[in-house]
């Protein structure tokens, strides 16, 4: 089986480029392990080609001309893990719609325009500050994820999006409660989760200081796995990862789910996971 893997420009990696490629180059060796062969593209030279022999691609990418041509090739009877149709419904205005509308456990929140000057959205959300992120893609800069203490700071962060060209934001309650991030990988028993804050494993480490210390509030896990599994089948993605505020009382909301994150304390294992549910994947178009 000739695959094509495109792995993530280093643009859309902040202070995780190296384990991208890590968690990418694993992935790749294992598939070839099972006999694939498999030949690597960056996201540029992906865009460049003007045909493609391979029909079967596994990839990070997230660039959106890149999305759009992988959606092509889909169209066209090629098969993408991760999907470029769930790659662009974890942009996080798609997500934060989707999963709301599947009634997965998640933040009240509100996606609006950055022009937005209205009064309603913060009278809306409860508690204390507002967290404000931007709508059209995942946070690429620390800015793209702002909490704001004030309705004054948040239409500041808007407008600041707005002079970026950034088109809207999605508006969200702040909940409290323990920050845990976990990794999946859809159709297998691959699961894993951690509290980040206590290895210094988050992409912007100052939310810390606006989350608090972990308390290690006791949850369901299974009910974790199952609700992150749901979200990832409701994304459309096979290979996930994502974030949850855990309440102290137990409860929990996914805050958000991204595609094929680095996977980086648990890469090793993950990778055999990953390349068994590509190869599965892979195989089902096959056979059918």
């Amino acid at each position: 089986m000739n695959i094509l893997g495109v792995p993530r420009n280093r643009t859309f990696s902040p202070n995780h480029i190296g384990n991208d490629d890590a968690i990418f180059t694993l992935t790749a060796q294992a598939l070839e392990h099972r006999g694939c062969r498999v030949r690597i593209c960056g996201e540029d030279d992906f865009l460049k080609a003007e045909s493609l022999p391979e029909k079967y691609l596994f990839t990070m990418a997230r660039q959106k001309p890149v999305v759009k041509k992988l959606q092509q090739l889909e169209e066209a009877g090629a098969v993408v893990v991760n999907s470029g149709f769930g790659i662009e419904n974890c942009f996080r205005t798609n997500m934060t719609n989707a999963l709301i509308k599947h009634q997965v456990p998640y933040p009240r929140s509100f996606a609006v325009p950055t022009s937005y000057t209205g009064d309603e959205v913060f009278e809306a959300l409860p508690g204390k500050g507002f967290w404000i992120k931007r709508g059209d893609f995942h946070a690429i800069h620390k800015e793209d994820v702002t909490f704001a203490y004030s309705r004054r700071e948040a239409q500041e962060v808007l407008r600041e999006y707005s002079f970026r060209n950034i088109p809207d934001a999605v508006i969200s309650e702040h909940l409290v409660g323990d920050l845990v991030k976990f990794y999946g990988v859809y159709g297998t028993d691959f699961f894993f989760w951690f509290y980040p804050y206590d290895s210094n494993h988050h992409k912007f480490s100052a939310y810390e200081s606006i989350n608090g210390k972990s308390m290690y509030h006791a949850f369901d896990e299974n009910r974790l796995k199952q609700v992150a599994s749901t979200s990832a089948e409701v994304l459309g993605v096979d290979v996930y990862g994502g974030d949850a505020i855990i309440s102290p009382e137990g409860d929990f909301h996914i805050i958000d789910l991204n595609d094929w994150p680095s996977f980086a304390p648990c890469r090793d294992e993950a990778a055999a996971h990953i390349a068994d549910r590509i190869f599965q994947r892979f195989t089902e178009k096959t056979n059918g």
